[in-house]
């Protein structure tokens, strides 16, 4: 019997030998290929945490002491040790979640799947610990990725500062975020690793000094005493000893046996401590360790033996971005490009590819990544940042008080924007339009169509005097949706072909093609429709106004929160212009989506074409005083071919 099946929980480990247990992490590593292969997930950044997890298992009591892993895309082995073996649904709708979840077990603490901020997590709950005088160790995994961001160093400088209080922080070193991680620590990590360590350095000293006659001792006594020097010259851990955290490491993160003897080590120390260990990604999977660009962290559906994915979707709207910026970049010299440790899931490989001196990996950094662009744009050139749009959230403030309030010429790119589906609740882009909209003088695009994103991402750094945004989904990019007339600045999709029109449909983005569903729908009922793509959502287009007054409804679709997204900017538009037309707005309710297709999320909040125009043709039934419509309302079917 495999030994894996055996595993219901982290304290059936405790029965097993040390050659067990590196069977055990085979079986694993096998485990996790065949699974993630059929379908899809985050599979080289578990690959490297097999051992480690185990360790950490071994080790520790979860769930009375906390676990906490950043990001929580390596939680795989976790969710495998803790009683969990069924990933045939993996990101699916009713299956495992891709990141921890406290509905699945009690052994998941963050499910905030958000980069760099488990160390502030395990601040707090050490220090409920001890204001609840509780006997228990807060344990958080950080890569050396996730080091890369502010929020973790502010997390290090309020841990430090309680010198008994205990808490271990795993800093799981693998050189790599997505792609090889980049920076002034990854550099200091790099020198950890091929420096030899201190403590080794010093029992070899002790052992020569103390065989020699009368000055050995001293000697030693002298060395031992300035061993902050020593250390800094030796092995310059002293970064985190100088914040008054104690350092054990670096470790192998793949010996089992030197793990749990460094994690035990931690543990009774009680106090802050950081355990560096040294992984790699990808671990025992040739394909993954062959991707040179991210090592296989996040695949779709592959063949297991080759790593090659099973089907092409053809272009994404990612690509086509990519290489529209290529484009950009040989027109013009002054575009520069930026990311937050995701150069290849955000599409600007290509772009750094062609221009490497002009693109700038900040690390998992988005407040810095604004601030930096803002400092760009006033000296003189014009950056674009592209960033997934749940990413965008961690840098409001910036994008308000640094970018717009100077008028610096700054465009974001925002991927993933909408419903994204299968990551769950913390990577849909769901916010970005109703939080930007706060902010003066930024104008927002929302292409419809892979033509609409050269042409918008092309307005957008023409702009040098405002923040600019241009947003797309996550995916597959459909067929053109052609424009058949243009009101103001606004691209008309359809006309009703009459000059009393009883609906204004508003298509924000890439619902364009459901929005001219709804309209088919619409005039199997007798409803005649008009059909706008506004292009740029913010500020509302002024000829918006004047062409609703022509209509009985204004309906606005949007893939984005309804509380304060397009719709409710453009409600606001028409009683600004005193026109008392009745609005109806459909988005995404408030509240946090679990993971499921993105057709099935969207199913589920209703944000289908059956759906609106069931509603729609309500509200219109309401307005000609026919309440004894509700047969003609249930009939609202899927236009077909």
């Amino acid at each position: 019997m495999p030994l894996l099946t055996r595993i219901r929980g982290p304290r059936d480990l405790d029965r097993l030998s040390l050659e067990e247990l590196d069977q055990l992490a085979e079986e694993i590593r096998t485990f996790l290929v065949d699974a993630v292969s059929k379908t899809g997930g985050h599979l080289g950044p578990n690959l490297g945490v097999v051992e480690l997890t185990i360790a950490l298992h071994r080790v520790f009591e979860s769930p009375k002491d906390k676990v906490l892993w950043d990001t929580g895309h390596q939680s795989y082995v976790h969710k495998l040790l803790t009683g969990r073996q069924d990933f045939s649904r993996l990101k699916m709708k009713g299956g495992l979640s891709g990141y921890p979840s406290q509905a699945e077990s009690e052994h998941d603490v963050i499910e905030n799947s958000h980069a760099s901020t488990v160390l502030g997590w395990a601040d707090g709950i050490a220090k409920a610990n001890e204001v609840l005088d509780r006997d228990a160790h807060v344990v958080a995994v950080i890569g050396d990725g996730a080091l890369t961001g502010g929020m973790a160093w502010e997390a290090l400088n309020n841990i430090a500062d309680a010198k008994d209080r205990p808490l271990v922080i795993v800093v799981n070193d693998n050189e790599r975020s997505y792609a090889p991680t980049i920076g002034g620590l990854a550099n200091h990590l790099a020198t950890l690793r091929t420096t030899e360590g201190y403590e080794r350095f010093l029992a070899r000293t002790k052992e020569v000094l103390e065989r020699t006659p009368v000055v050995g001792k001293p000697l030693f006594d002298t060395l031992h005493g300035a061993k902050k020097g020593l250390k800094d010259f030796i092995a310059p851990q002293g970064m985190f000893e100088d914040l008054g955290l104690k350092y054990v490491g670096p470790i192998d993160g793949h010996d089992i046996e030197a793990l749990e003897s460094a994690l035990a080590r931690a543990k009774r120390f009680g106090g802050p401590v950081i355990v560096h260990c040294l992984t790699e990604k990808g671990r025992g999977y040739q394909p993954a360790l062959q991707d040179e660009a991210d090592r296989f962290h996040a695949v779709g559906r592959i063949h297991p033996d080759t790593g090659l994915p099973i089907a092409s979707s053809g272009a994404d709207w990612t690509s086509v971005f990519g290489e529209e910026m290529v484009k950009l970049g040989k027109e013009r010299e002054d575009i520069v490009a930026i990311t937050a440790a995701m150069l290849q899931p955000v599409g600007l490989d290509r772009f750094a590819k062609a221009f490497p001196e002009r693109v700038y990996d900040v690390g998992i950094a988005e407040q810095h990544a604004a601030v930096s662009a803002a400092g760009l744009a006033t000296g003189g050139v014009h950056p674009v940042f592209a960033v997934y749009a749940t990413f965008l959230n961690r840098a409001f403030d910036q994008v308000l008080m640094d970018v717009a309030l100077h008028k610096c010429g700054v465009t974001f790119v925002l991927d993933r924007a909408g419903v994204t589906g299968t990551d769950g609740a913390s990577h849909n882009g769901m916010w970005d339009m109703s939080i930007l909209q706060v902010v003066p003088g930024l104008r927002l695009a929302a292409p419809r169509d892979a033509d609409q994103v050269r042409a918008q991402l092309r307005e957008a750094v023409a702009v040098d005097d405002a923040p600019t945004v241009v947003r797309f989904s996550k995916g597959a990019v459909g067929p053109a949706v052609p424009a058949v007339g243009r009101v103001g600045g606004m691209d008309v999709l359809r006309q009703p072909g009459t000059d009393t029109p009883d609906v204004l449909l508003v298509s924000v983005g890439a619902l364009a093609p459901m929005c001219l569903e709804i309209a088919a729908l619409l005039e199997k009922q007798g409803i005649t429709t008009t059909v706008v793509d506004p292009r740029w959502v913010k500020p509302v287009d002024e000829a918006m106004a004047p062409l609703a007054e022509r209509h009985r409804v204004v309906v606005t679709v949007e893939d984005n929160s309804r509380v304060g997204g397009v719709g409710s900017a453009i409600a606001q538009a028409l009683r600004d212009a005193g026109v008392d037309v009745p609005l109806r707005d459909f988005g995404i309710p408030p509240r946090f989506l679990d993971h499921a297709s993105r057709a099935e999320v969207m199913a589920e909040i209703g944000l289908t074409a059956p759906d609106i125009a069931r509603q729609v043709t309500g509200l219109v039934a309401k307005l000609d005083g026919k309440y004894g419509t509700a047969a003609a309302v249930d009939s609202v079917q899927p236009a077909r071919d």
